[in-house]
């Protein structure tokens, strides 16, 4: 449970940071609160879709990953990325992401800032 905690953590900080650096990445609220409230379900939501939806994906796409020798998998997150948006539309949450080259710019983003605190995150259960 601990570690499904500090994975969402890190997901709505690298989103917060991808929304921070991109104009076309937006998430909106009356209040700071309500927009740390939304950027965490935002990161709940990426969360699932990472979980349920990429593997899928990423297995569907393994010949063009071998193809591109890995780069395809900027394309992957720019798609899981499009889809949370979509999702966050669906659920009425004012997170939206503006085009597909901006989506690539924001799953790059977050892969990184992801990783990096995934990196310093404590990983216990």
């Amino acid at each position: 449970m601990k570690n499904f905690l500090v994975k969402t953590i890190a997901n709505a900080g690298a989103l917060a940071v991808a929304v921070w650096l991109l104009d076309k990445i937006t998430l909106t609220g009356d209040s700071t609160g309500k927009e740390i409230g939304t950027l965490v379900l935002v990161a709940l939501i990426f969360g699932l879709v990472n979980v349920l939806v990429k593997p899928v994906v990423k297995l569907l796409s393994v010949p063009l990953l071998i193809l591109t020798l890995g780069l395809f998998t900027l394309v992957v997150n720019a798609l899981m990325l499009l889809l949370t948006s979509w999702l966050a539309g669906l659920f009425d949450l004012s997170f939206h992401v503006e085009g597909f080259w901006t989506a690539v710019l924001g799953g790059l983003i977050v892969s990184v800032v992801s990783w990096a605190l995934n990196v310093v995150l404590p990983d216990e259960d």
